[in-house]
């Protein structure tokens, strides 16, 4: 092992010391035009649908910069150094794979091998989801094995795990209203808490009646 890497990797053992061995992985797309939120873009357009990005991925970095545990955000396409995550707060990581389940494994695979107890993956795009919410999905981590948020359309927008389950990351149709479901059958001979359901941002019927977004939509015609 070099003596980068040995740096590195006492550096790794110092933060998961730090942070009581939870970890946060933050799985976001870089926020380029024409490349997110394409299905809110159908309705409000390219620009405004970045705009909406933007202010959700601001959002993501406030209710996480504070949480007592060591943060990763994974890009999607490559990483960015300077941008609003702040690279003194998270650690920053490039997703691998070739869909969704593949590289959320790898992300929990590098967590646990890198020590962490209790880790958690969430999205960039929940305005419905506060601090508070992942503070208490780790405390049930300390209870139960495994964490499910689900979504209204029949996702999760939070996955949490004590110990790997590769399961979770296989024979899914990522993006489709079956992924909870599918999930939850994994799980029925495990021990895990279902959290209240949330609302994440994909189309326009998500955010026109939030105040937030107004803004936003003020020249959509509904």
């Amino acid at each position: 092992m070099s003596p980068q890497e040995k740096q590195k990797d006492a550096a790794t053992v110092n933060y998961t010391n730090v942070a009581s061995k939870n970890l946060l992985l933050i799985f976001t797309r870089n926020p380029q035009l024409g490349k997110c939120k394409t299905r809110l873009a159908a309705t409000v357009g390219n620009e405004i649908a970045l705009d909406i990005y933007k202010f959700l991925l601001n959002h993501t970095v406030n209710i996480t910069k504070n949480l007592n545990a060591a943060k990763q955000v994974w890009y999607s396409e490559e990483v960015w150094e300077d941008d609003i995550w702040s690279s003194s707060i998270f650690d920053k990581r490039l997703q691998q794979g070739e869909d969704l389940g593949i590289r959320m494994a790898k992300a929990f695979q590098d967590g646990f091998a890198s020590g962490f107890e209790r880790i958690l993956v969430i999205g960039s795009d929940m305005y419905d989801l506060n601090e508070s919410d992942l503070q208490n999905a780790f405390s049930e981590l300390k209870k139960k094995d495994f964490v499910v948020g689900p979504a209204e359309d029949g996702g999760y927008y939070l996955l949490g795990m004590n110990s790997f389950k590769p399961e979770l990351f296989s024979n899914k149709d990522w993006g489709k209203n079956t992924v909870l479901t599918d999930t939850l059958e994994n799980l029925k001979n495990e021990k895990y808490h279902i959290l209240e359901e949330r609302n994440d941002v994909d189309i326009y019927e998500d955010i026109k009646d939030v105040d937030a977004f107004h803004p936003y939509l003020k020249h959509i015609k509904a």
